[in-house]
């Protein structure tokens, strides 16, 4: 069975708002706007309190920086809530072709993003809508 599985998005969270990136000079910003939505600081202030925090955005890192480089600018990233989860979606231009892990590879030439989302998050997708292709990863938030 593959990796990374056609699905849709998972029902009961409410977007909370949507960026769009056009290069990866601007993860930088997406990262700090995550740290300030999910601790209220875009500094890591107390990292044994919010490493949840910091699993999503380098999970939010890894898809937006494979949607740029792979799939083309604009990209957006939208933040979601759930009761007690947070749900990052990513969706770029390029619909022909779907998440794919790296296999075979050197891990010294990179290309691990995709295996390294699907350890951190509790679930995870992809679906094709018509004109986009958007990538899924849904965190439990803690305390």
């Amino acid at each position: 069975m593959a990796l990374w599985q056609p699905a849709r998005l998972p029902s009961g969270f409410r977007e909370l708002w949507c960026q769009e990136l056009y290069s990866l000079a601007e993860l930088a910003t997406l990262r700090a706007r995550l740290r300030v939505e999910l601790t209220g600081s875009a500094a890591v202030e107390h990292p044994q309190r919010e490493h949840w925090a910091e699993r999503l955005v380098l999970i939010s890192d890894e898809l937006a920086s494979n949607a740029l480089r792979h799939g083309g600018a604009p990209v957006a990233a939208a933040l979601s809530r759930g009761e007690d989860e947070w749900l990052i979606s990513v969706s770029d231009s390029s619909t022909e072709v779907p998440p794919a892990p790296a296999e075979g590879r050197d891990p010294g030439l990179g290309g691990f993003g995709l295996y390294l989302v699907a350890d951190l998050a509790a679930r995870h997708g992809w679906f094709r809508q018509p004109g986009a292709k958007t990538v899924w990863a849904v965190v439990a938030a803690q305390d």
